[in-house]
């Protein structure tokens, strides 16, 4: 039994229907993965034009050339990472200095130990550390002695304006 020419010939056709969809699926697939893709990873518009024309143009090997050229990231994988550097860094600078000589100290040290400068001051009611320049011990409420202020005084016993007065 010899296949009729027509029933052959309509085998062909329908597979390459069949065929030629597959492929046409496949590049308008293609062409749609490679818009996503490149819209997750770059902002720049004339970037992602020129991105899903080389596939538009040269289907599998366009896909790889995309591949080849496109970002690593994302651009929220871009951002997180920003962002982990940038807490690494505050976490960093966050590192307490001696005024005095500028070395590193321990956040619960009173004085530094390489040239004794008083890094904070004890409660006198409670014993707990506090900023030298707090007023009032946050853990007790209780105030902290306040350090006088040294005024100048004029250097013949007149005021300020009596010196002004003898000056013209």
């Amino acid at each position: 039994m010899t296949p009729d020419p027509t029933t052959l010939s309509n085998i062909i056709l329908v597979l390459t229907a069949w065929g030629s969809a597959f492929f046409i699926a496949l590049w308008i697939g293609l062409i749609i993965w490679t818009y996503r893709d490149i819209r997750l990873r770059k902002s720049d518009p004339l970037f992602r034009i020129l991105a899903v024309l080389i596939v538009t143009v040269l289907f599998v090997p366009g896909v790889v050339v995309y591949l080849v050229i496109r970002p690593k990231y994302t651009i929220e994988e871009e951002y997180q990472k920003s962002l982990e550097e940038e807490a690494l860094l505050l976490s960093i600078e966050e590192t307490h200095l001696c005024p005095g000589c500028n070395s590193r100290t321990h956040e619960d040290w009173t004085v530094c130990p390489n040239c004794h400068t008083k890094l904070k001051k004890s409660c006198r009611h409670c014993g707990k550390t506090m900023q030298l320049s707090w007023n009032i011990c946050p853990h007790c409420g209780t105030p902290a002695p306040s350090i006088p202020k040294e005024t100048p005084e004029p250097a013949s016993g007149l005021t300020d304006f009596e010196n002004d007065q003898n000056d013209l």
